[in-house]
């Protein structure tokens, strides 16, 4: 367990209590939480979550001008379903793009579990823009990433991101439930 492991845990923490709220703070503590990691990635050979947080970066400043643009009266952000069509292709999209960028790693990389490693990138990436987008979905999707990511961590010795992985999914649960209050209300 690192320095750097323990900073991007606790940003990680923030992050995630204040997109649960709605708040548009978040972003702030996602950008720096998604550059540690990505340095962590590098050190462990997760390759695909690696390159997954650079382009974490790009979407975490695409989301804080998107929900800058947005806000109710409770000092959140409008949310929105996004419906089954729409759902359901996205997840095929995401198992195709697993199934390539999977092929990809093992077949250029030492990536170690290259399938594995890259479902968890791919569902991420659908999952943090529909997030930017402030689909109440993304949170599925963020519990499906989660439940992916904490053994994958933990086969790579990355404990303690596993263990904020644990509490991601606690906190994704909330989201949804929050998240679907919300659009109901």
């Amino acid at each position: 367990m690192s320095p750097v492991e323990i900073l991007a845990v606790a940003l990680g923490i923030a992050n995630i209590v204040l997109l649960v709220r709605r708040s548009i703070w978040n972003y702030p503590f996602g950008i720096a939480t998604v550059l540690l990691q990505g340095w962590l990635f590098v050190e462990g050979k997760l390759y695909s979550d690696a390159l997954l947080q650079l382009f974490f970066v790009v979407l975490n400043v695409y989301g804080w001008l998107n929900w800058s643009r947005a806000r109710t009266n409770d000092a959140g952000v409008p949310v929105r379903w996004m419906g089954a069509q729409p759902f359901m292709a996205s997840a095929m999209i995401a198992g195709m793009a697993t199934l390539a960028w999977g092929t990809l790693m093992h077949r250029h990389t030492d990536a170690a579990y290259p399938y594995w490693d890259g479902s968890v990138a791919m569902m991420s990436v659908l999952a943090q823009a529909l997030l930017a987008r402030r689909f109440v979905d993304n949170w599925i999707w963020w519990i499906i990433v989660d439940l992916a990511a904490v053994p994958l961590y933990w086969a790579k010795g990355l404990h303690l991101i596993a263990a904020l992985y644990v509490l991601n999914l606690a906190l994704s649960v909330a989201g949804l439930i929050e998240w679907r209050r919300k659009v109901r209300g």
